[in-house]
């Protein structure tokens, strides 16, 4: 199936407007001493620094240089549609104008060199939403937990001193009297009561002397 070609009325314009700028760009230069294959070099210069600039224009916006030479081929450009149409006088061209068509060539080379190596410049900063913000847990993680307090360990009584197997039953009534003996010896004198004190305080005989000091802890 052939597909039908549809000139498109933007492009054909385009191209008669480039032809037409290219024509004018290459008559001035012919009448400003540029001859040959120079004359038609100019237009090519003047289209391609426009070009880039544009083309630099559109991923940066905000680029001064790139407004700056787009400007200045544009200037270029339009000076000589204006130049042609009878305002200036081809035969006779002035010197300053001879002067800016002969230094074109350095200017455009430094433009498109300074577009292409232009670092791009960085989109602006979007507004942070702090109603759309997380929120941040303000605890340190990387601070150290307290230390756990040092548990004292509980104080166990002293065993007792095993009585001797052989040792007679003490009763109770007497071990609490031997007990208030040694008490009152260690209120008074503030040291435990001697088993031979005790034993002596008592009239016991040895046997039961030594089974109520081992009750009693006595030395």
């Amino acid at each position: 199936m052939s597909r039908s070609i549809r000139p498109d009325a933007v492009l054909v314009q385009a191209v008669i407007a480039g032809a037409l700028s290219f024509a004018h760009l290459h008559d001035l230069a012919e009448a400003a001493g540029q001859t040959g294959w120079k004359a038609w070099a100019y237009p090519v210069s003047v289209d391609l620094l426009l070009v880039a600039a544009w083309r630099r224009l559109r991923t940066a916006r905000r680029d001064r240089s790139a407004w700056t030479w787009f400007v200045i081929a544009l200037t270029a450009s339009l000076g000589a549609n204006i130049a042609t149409a009878g305002l200036l006088d081809l035969t006779h061209v002035p010197a300053w104008l001879r002067i800016l068509v002969a230094g074109w060539p350095a200017l455009a080379f430094l433009g498109g060199t300074l577009l292409v190596h232009s670092p791009d410049t960085p989109a602006p900063a979007q507004p942070v939403d702090d109603s759309a913000a997380p929120e941040v847990d303000m605890h340190r993680t990387d601070e150290p937990d307290p230390a756990p307090a040092e548990t004292v360990p509980e104080l166990t009584p002293a065993p007792a001193k095993p009585t001797p197997p052989d040792a007679p039953m003490v009763p109770a009534a007497l071990l609490d009297h031997a007990r208030k003996i040694a008490d009152a010896h260690r209120a008074s004198t503030g040291s435990p009561m001697p088993a031979d004190a005790l034993s002596a305080r008592l009239q016991l005989p040895a046997p039961m002397t030594d089974a109520i000091a081992a009750e009693l802890q006595l030395t």
